[in-house]
């Protein structure tokens, strides 16, 4: 019966990132030929019986990547294809496997990268939750009779562009403040006249009457030779 509680490993500063090669040729290969490790740190868990949501509860430690020994099923005995179905949808191959190398460019494992679909395949809702499943190459990867990988659970990041382009969705939506006016920016107050104010009047003086003017009879004598013009029409 698979072990299903999360028993993390508590030690300060601990963050566990194998590479590859340390998955395939130390965790993987010693899971299958039983050998004794300091540290269990990846537990033995049928992922498939869950959704991938309930995953990072499940996993023995991990923040943002998880790790799982895990058996596979066939769909038609032991030479048919794997069965990656879940009770919520479906874990889809992105391509085929590719080979990982060891420092003398010695195959040491296969992985493959697959995809959560939510709902029933063929068709399916895309998540962005993904899977590398790593397995050893031309060996038996057999534990008590069942064949064994070990599998790195984590969700895809959102691309930069993929933000851009929600934003972009977001500023065309009819709720979107940017389909609303601008709000101006207020004016400085305006000086309100009283509508009862009355107009401003001028006197109403003769042509020459300015010429008798205390004020202008004192000016210099050169307006004694001035000759106010008078309009003809």
């Amino acid at each position: 019966m698979d072990k299903e509680c999360k028993c993390e490993v508590k030690l300060p500063g601990f963050r566990f990132h194998p590479t590859e090669e340390e998955l395939l040729s130390f965790y993987l290969k010693g899971m299958v030929l039983g050998t004794k490790m300091s540290g269990d740190v990846i537990g033995f868990l049928n992922i498939y019986n869950y959704h991938p949501n309930e995953l990072p509860q499940l996993a023995k430690t991990g923040e943002r990547e998880w790790y799982f020994m895990v058996p596979r099923d066939r769909k038609h005995g032991g030479g048919g294809r794997p069965n990656r179905t879940t009770a919520n949808g479906f874990w889809k191959a992105t391509g085929s496997d590719r080979q990982i190398h060891s420092g003398s460019s010695r195959v040491i494992g296969l992985k493959k990268t697959l995809v959560f679909y939510e709902g029933r395949a063929p068709r399916g809702t895309k998540t962005n939750w993904i899977m590398n499943e790593y397995r050893l190459p031309d060996k038996p990867n057999k534990v008590e009779d069942r064949d064994i990988v070990v599998c790195k659970i984590y969700m895809k990041a959102t691309s930069l562009k993929v933000l851009e382009q929600r934003a972009a969705m977001d500023d065309e939506s009819p709720n979107s403040l940017s389909q609303h006016p601008k709000r101006e920016r207020p004016s400085s107050p305006t000086l309100l006249l009283p509508n009862n104010l009355p107009e401003l009047q001028l006197p109403i003086m003769n042509t020459t009457d300015w010429m008798h003017d205390s004020f202008c009879l004192n000016l210099s004598p050169w307006l004694d030779n001035f000759t106010p013009f008078i309009p003809l029409c």
